[in-house]
């Protein structure tokens, strides 16, 4: 006899074959054939039988049963579960054959399953595409080139699917219609594409990585400076790579198209590497400017971390920054910066770096940041957009304005810098320093920092004065300080900033909502002891570490670490416990200072049995440099 079987669902499973008429099943109560009670009989050699695992109801003639069973065949389009059934008797009380998307069962006459599939469906069987008719059969049929989707059809691929195409990671988009490069596996990261699991992998692949300030890939900053400053030799900008690893570190610097350096950097190590000035970026400071492949790209085989020195050896203007990987990177930024200082003409600045050609750029002026140089894409009220090329800088000059507050969203991750030519804090003093630092995507800010002074030198038993900015990441914020300090409680809108005065206070600050918080060293002249101004945005507790490797050249007078943490931490600096822990307020947290030895290599072990905040700087008459010892980068809800 002629058999055909119509699926109508995505899972099609056949739990009967064609049969020979005159087989007739076994009733299990009485051993009557054809009934449907009682106990059992021996099935006839020639019934052919199907073990089913699962229950699933499918297309026009065929529904399986509830559990696992034997099934023995059956006429076209009738499907039955545990109970065998004699097609023949159809008068008994049995269920028979009733046709296409019908279900045979216990009760006399009439049919109890699924219909047809409704008109319209579409279903595969391998790339084959079918459409219901609604009446148990297939109004059309075809032949998909690439792959066929239930109740799709005919697509290029199947949403979500990955796949490796070179160095490439591509990923079918959500309609099935292009496939997308969502990563590219770096050799010179030591990265490759695994084509079973269509993903990179290897120590330096974003799986691997995390979010944190240790990384594999960097883009090297040149930033506004003192021009007296600015020129190798004798002022030297520099990166120190710490490679924290038990293996060694191959770095490699390229600049656009154009090799750089490389350098082996050995295992648990910090190894300097001295780049060449960017002029355009550092010395020309009359409009804001775009410079194409201003920035440097610096890649390892193996997680690092760096910072980058303006310039690296003491001198009367330094800053430096912690540097984030692009890993890291977000379109979310918002600019801590400093005052236009009038005396001099120097400017403060903030510079946007991109790592994807095609970056689309918009700058949102802060209400102090409405006055700038115009240039590279930026009016003079300081708004703009703007296209960056992988690699490209734009970097913005206030005048007589403050840009903290800016707001900078771009379409593509990019690295955000905030600070200053060379000023001084406050500014009714003398002498400027350089500031600068790479500001923390929005997405891992917070809603809590704890803010405490550096000390002074040559009296380090005394803490050096700092000015504290407070800057809102979204509009009517509320803030809460513990101890209290005297400045105002709400900030209206996004950009809006609260700046407390002179002050060696400690405090942890809270909001309703995330902030920003910067620190600025006061300079020699205002009274506190040696060394200029320097900057340093504070990590919110939910990203401190437990370790550390950092970098203090020992060129200069004097270096230290502040260091902050619950109550009862224990924290070692290079294997020795720190001691001298003060209490702050009601807030559960501590802190202590740390002279670092210049007798080494400058390089320094952090370890706490808990997580801590840590701060590194050093001074010298008339010049400091400050920066996060480092951070974790998870994203922190609103």
């Amino acid at each position: 006899m002629n058999c055909r079987f119509a699926p109508c669902a995505s899972l099609v499973l056949l739990l009967a074959a064609c049969g020979d008429d005159g087989v007739a099943g076994t009733d299990s109560s009485t051993g009557t054939p054809g009934s449907s009670s009682g106990g059992s009989a021996p099935s006839t050699s020639d019934t052919p039988t199907t073990t089913v695992t699962s229950a699933s109801t499918s297309g026009p003639g065929e529904t399986t049963s509830g559990s696992t069973g034997q099934v023995s065949a059956t006429e076209p389009g009738t499907a039955t579960g545990s109970t065998s059934v004699d097609p023949s008797a159809s008068d008994t009380g049995s269920s028979t054959s009733v046709g296409p998307g019908s279900t045979s069962g216990s009760s006399t006459g009439g049919s109890t399953g699924d219909p047809p599939c409704p008109d319209g469906t579409i279903l595969c069987e391998g790339n084959n595409v079918k459409t219901c008719d609604g009446m148990g059969g297939f109004k059309d049929e075809a032949v998909c080139p690439d792959v066929c989707i239930d109740g799709v059809g005919c697509k290029l691929c199947v949403p979500g699917e990955a796949e490796c195409m070179g160095d490439n990671v591509l990923v079918c988009n959500d309609n099935g219609d292009a496939k997308d490069i969502v990563d590219t596996c770096d050799g010179i990261q030591g990265v490759t594409c695994n084509p079973d699991q269509g993903a990179c992998e290897g120590a330096c692949s974003t799986a691997a990585l995390g979010l944190s300030y240790i990384g594999c890939d960097y883009y090297p900053t040149v930033l506004q400076q003192h021009d007296g400053y600015n020129t190798n030799p004798p002022h030297e900008y520099a990166v120190a790579v710490s490679n924290t690893s038990n293996v060694a570190a191959m770095i490699t610097v390229t600049r656009g198209a154009n090799m750089v350096v490389q350098q082996m950097v050995a295992a648990n190590s910090v190894q300097l590497i001295t780049l060449p000035w960017v002029n355009e970026l550092t010395k020309s400071d009359a409009a804001s400017v775009l410079v194409k492949d201003g920035a440097y790209r610096l890649r390892s085989n193996n997680p690092v971390t760096v910072y980058q020195y303006n310039p690296i050896k003491a001198t009367t203007t330094n800053d430096a920054s912690v540097l984030l990987p692009v890993n890291t990177w977000t379109g979310n930024y918002l600019v801590a910066s400093w005052d236009f200082w009038a005396s001099f003409n120097y400017p403060g600045f903030y510079a946007v770096v991109a790592h994807s050609d095609g970056t689309k750029v918009t700058i949102t002026p802060s209400a102090t940041g409405n006055k700038v140089r115009a240039g590279g894409g930026v009016a003079a009220d300081g708004n703009g957009v703007i296209m960056l090329d992988d690699g490209d800088v734009l970097e913005v000059v206030n005048s007589a304005a403050d840009l903290t507050g800016t707001i900078i969203t771009a379409d593509k991750p990019v690295q955000v810098f905030g600070g200053h030519e060379c000023t001084n804090v406050p500014l009714n003093v003398t002498a400027c320093d350089h500031l600068e630092e790479s500001m923390f995507p929005i997405e891992t800010l917070a809603k809590e920092y704890l803010v405490v002074p550096p000390v002074q030198v040559p009296n380090d038993q005394l803490e050096k004065a700092q000015m504290v900015r407070i800057i809102a990441s979204e509009a009517n914020t509320t803030l809460v300080f513990d101890p209290d300090q005297p400045v105002a409680k709400n900030l209206a809108k996004a950009g809006d900033f609260v700046q407390i005065a002179t002050t060696t206070a400690k405090f942890l600050v809270t909001a309703d909502k995330k902030i920003m918080v910067a620190q600025y060293m006061v300079g020699q002249d205002g009274g506190y002891g040696t060394s200029d101004p320097a900057m340093l945005l504070a990590v919110n507790p939910l990203q401190w570490r437990k370790s550390y490797l950092v970098h203090a050249p020992t060129s200069w007078v004097a270096n230290y670490v502040d260091l902050m943490a619950k109550t009862g931490t224990t924290v070692s600096v290079d294997g020795v416990n720190a001691g001298g822990w003060k209490v702050i307020g009601n807030t559960g947290y501590s802190y202590t200072h740390v002279k670092l030895s210049n007798n080494g290599n400058g390089n320094h072990s952090i370890m706490g049995d808990a997580t801590v905040g840590v701060g590194v700087y050093g001074v010298q008459n008339y010049g400091s440099y400050w920066y996060p010892g480092g951070l974790d980068l998870d994203v922190i809800p609103q």
